[in-house]
């Protein structure tokens, strides 16, 4: 089997008004975003010429694409061969939640961790993402 989880693909937090949260972060942390959040750059350990991005998003409180967590945040995190890893953590008891979802993107799945939290795992395809631009990815994966 490859690598399990090779790097945080992204953090989703809950707010009853995101659009003052993104406000905050970017006066006081810098974390420019549009409306669908924003993306940090960044290169392959393994190789330097290929990119690779961390998305970061603020959904509102009633959003159900956290569900079945009660939890404010959910973390995306990217995986190689989604499709076994899903499979390997199925037969090790881990809660699946819905189905594998491919996009030109990147596949997704998600599982529940033993605390409650949803959490995204993600096959990426940096290429298109980046060629996709960050504020239609991040429109499109939530």
């Amino acid at each position: 089997m490859k690598k399990r989880v090779t790097g945080i693909g992204g953090v989703f937090l809950k707010a009853d008004n995101p659009k003052a949260t993104n406000e905050w972060y970017s006066k006081h942390l810098g974390i420019k975003s549009g409306q669908w959040g924003g993306t940090f750059e960044w290169r392959h350990a393994e190789d330097e010429s290929k990119k690779g991005f961390t998305a970061w998003s603020v959904f509102k409180s009633d959003t159900t694409y956290t569900d079945p967590s009660k939890k404010d945040t959910m973390i995306n995190y990217r995986v190689e061969n989604l499709e076994e890893l899903l499979k390997t953590l199925e037969k090790e008891g881990v809660e699946i939640v819905g189905e594998m979802q491919s996009f030109e993107y990147g596949k997704f799945g998600w599982i529940m961790d033993p605390n409650g939290y949803k959490i995204e795992l993600w096959e990426p395809n940096d290429e298109e993402y980046e060629k996709m631009g960050t504020e239609d990815a991040l429109n499109k994966m939530g």
